[in-house]
């Protein structure tokens, strides 16, 4: 029944959206980049989607509906988080397929992560390449699910990444949206919004993931125990979200993320596999779900 409620609350924003661009023809629909198993890149097109029109619905679900529908349509962005401990920037794309590039700017097992839809890569380092014969890349797939299907390596970390699942949950039921007002933001004005959930209900709300990878959000959110978590979010004025900041307190830890978003549907973001000479095949094998 929520599922149905979210396609519904979404379809009517499109709706609106499109009943605010008049009666001339629409934008072309963006090509998608290219993520396969055996591609060497998630390359966009030229053509920057501007997105639809704002809605006329401006109370704050309204809006996060909207920034929800805003993000989906750009379906990539560069990324700069603090997870934790860990820390990193780089390309994202979530949709029609994952792929990410991210250069870590804290210590780590590798130095660079790239996943194309349901291959890794890892290294980019010295230390990779004077274990590996001098090439820099280990190549890799996770195994599968229990249901047979691929997984997508690193999920962990894309899932927390991943601005739509931020916006599915701050627009879930059970989620209370407040306005909290505009706020200079570089070299723009940006409005400022908080809502307070639960890591339960936060990843209870990706009903597009499978059990174990929403169990492992909940998990993820959750450090210590802590029940309440408050999601801060940061709107352009294009409704697109630019800043997320997510805070909670446990019994015996904290969660306390924030990523950073800019150049959302840039032509010019890609997720490019190293080259093959330089990379060894590792076969399959398991990393932390947060990779970290």
């Amino acid at each position: 029944m929520a599922g149905r409620q979210r396609l519904a609350a979404l379809a009517a924003v499109a709706v609106l959206a499109s009943g605010l661009t008049g009666c001339g023809g629409g934008d072309v629909a963006p090509a998608t980049p290219s993520a396969g198993s055996s591609a060497s890149s998630a390359s966009p097109t030229t053509a920057t989607p501007t997105g639809p029109a704002k809605p006329t619905d401006r109370s704050p679900h309204g809006v996060l509906l909207s920034a929800e529908l805003a993000m989906q349509t750009a379906r990539r962005a560069k990324v700069s988080y603090r997870l934790g401990a860990d820390a990193g920037s780089g390309p994202l794309f979530w949709a029609p397929k994952t792929a990410l590039q991210i250069k870590r700017s804290t210590p780590g097992d590798a130095e660079q992560l790239i996943v194309v839809d349901t291959v890794a890569y890892q290294g980019g380092d010295a230390a990779t390449a004077a274990r590996n014969g001098g090439k820099h890349w280990e190549r890799f797939t996770v195994p599968p699910d229990p249901d047979g299907h691929k997984e997508v390596p690193y999920a962990g970390l894309i899932d927390l990444l991943n601005p739509v699942e931020a916006l599915a949950a701050a627009t879930a039921d059970g989620a209370e949206a407040s306005f909290v007002g505009e706020e200079k933001y570089e070299d723009s004005t940006v409005e400022h919004y908080r809502v307070t959930t639960t890591a339960e209900k936060y990843a209870a709300a990706q009903t597009a993931l499978t059990q174990a990878r929403r169990d492992n959000l909940r998990a993820a959110l959750a450090p210590g125990g802590s029940i309440s978590l408050t999601v801060d979010l940061w709107l352009n004025d294009k409704d697109q979200l630019v800043r997320l900041q997510r805070t909670g307190n446990g019994d015996s830890g904290r969660a306390d993320d924030s990523v950073l978003y800019s150049d959302p549907a840039g032509p010019l973001l890609s997720a490019q596999a190293p080259a093959e000479t330089d990379t060894v095949d590792t076969g399959v094998r398991t990393v932390s779900p947060l990779a970290r």
